[in-house]
């Protein structure tokens, strides 16, 4: 097996697990989470982020920031995975007294390092620790996921034109672009292309991609520049699907926020090959 074939099966078991997780715990924002899935995955797996589960809060560490909060169980899963937390930890979702919320907080388990979930504000909040980088002199990188839907928050691009301006070429940010939020389609709430034309314009590196091809993903992710700290930060623009990878979801703003019914889970159970024994 290649890497590049190890990567998909990691993608497929964290996707399936998702599910599992969102299931069984009586809710989660599903859709998003399950665009974001092939990104997580090259970034945790195929040797992008440094980090040592055993050592969560190693200095040199790499930092990771889920802006888009609301897809939280996918960090979760991916944490799990990765083993920052047990798979007995990630059962508790949705139960009570868990420390998996529906939105990632700070110091509530290993490997979260925001408390996310107020769009708009994880870009903010990764270009203070990058800023902080560069001037103690420190070599880790930070890396930020947002939602496309929050790029319509002011304080997006306040902290994009801070990031540009400082030179902060430690940071990337990675935009899950399935072009969809909450209730409709992002052109009919509020429109955002050129999205790469937008962000080449605040002065960042632009990559566009496709976000469910890892190997692509890594190809952005990776030829950055010798000297991180005189060159501007990367925006990779990751052309999405919401939903991906279970057919009725599929680029449905429906599937935003919702659990299926008696019918749509066994198209799930048989696209994901999830088992009776594995759902509660």
């Amino acid at each position: 097996m290649t890497g590049l074939e190890n990567l998909k099966k990691i993608a497929a078991k964290i996707r399936k697990e998702l599910f599992i997780t969102v299931y069984n715990g009586g809710g989660g924002h599903i859709g998003g989470a399950l665009s974001s899935v092939e990104i997580m995955t090259a970034l945790y797996f195929g040797g992008v982020l440094k980090y040592d589960p055993r050592n969560p809060e190693d200095a040199e560490r790499d930092r990771f920031i889920l802006s888009k909060g609301h897809s939280s169980t996918l960090l979760y899963t991916t944490l799990a995975n990765a083993g920052f937390i047990s798979a007995q930890t990630l059962a508790t979702y949705g139960k009570p007294d868990t420390r998996l919320g529906g939105h990632p907080k700070i110091g509530d388990i290993p490997g979260v390092e925001a408390t996310t979930g107020a769009l708009g504000h994880g870009l903010c909040f990764a270009t203070g620790i990058a800023l902080a980088a560069k001037l103690d002199g420190k070599n880790y990188g930070t890396y930020v996921l947002l939602g496309d839907g929050e790029c319509q928050e002011g304080s997006v691009w306040e902290a994009a034109l801070f990031a540009a301006q400082r030179r902060l070429g430690r940071l990337t940010a990675i935009v899950d672009y399935n072009k969809l939020q909450a209730m409709d389609k992002l052109c009919n709430i509020i429109g955002l292309e050129s999205l790469a034309g937008k962000w080449k314009a605040f002065g960042w590196d632009v990559i566009e991609t496709n976000g469910h091809d890892i190997a692509q993903i890594l190809n952005a992710l990776g030829g950055r520049e010798e000297n991180h700290d005189d060159a501007p930060p990367r925006a990779i623009i990751a052309h999405t699907v919401k939903g991906k990878g279970i057919s009725f979801m599929e680029n449905e703003p429906l599937w935003h926020y919702r659990l299926p019914n008696k019918e749509e889970l066994k198209i799930v159970k048989t696209e994901l090959n999830i088992s009776d024994e594995e759902l509660i």
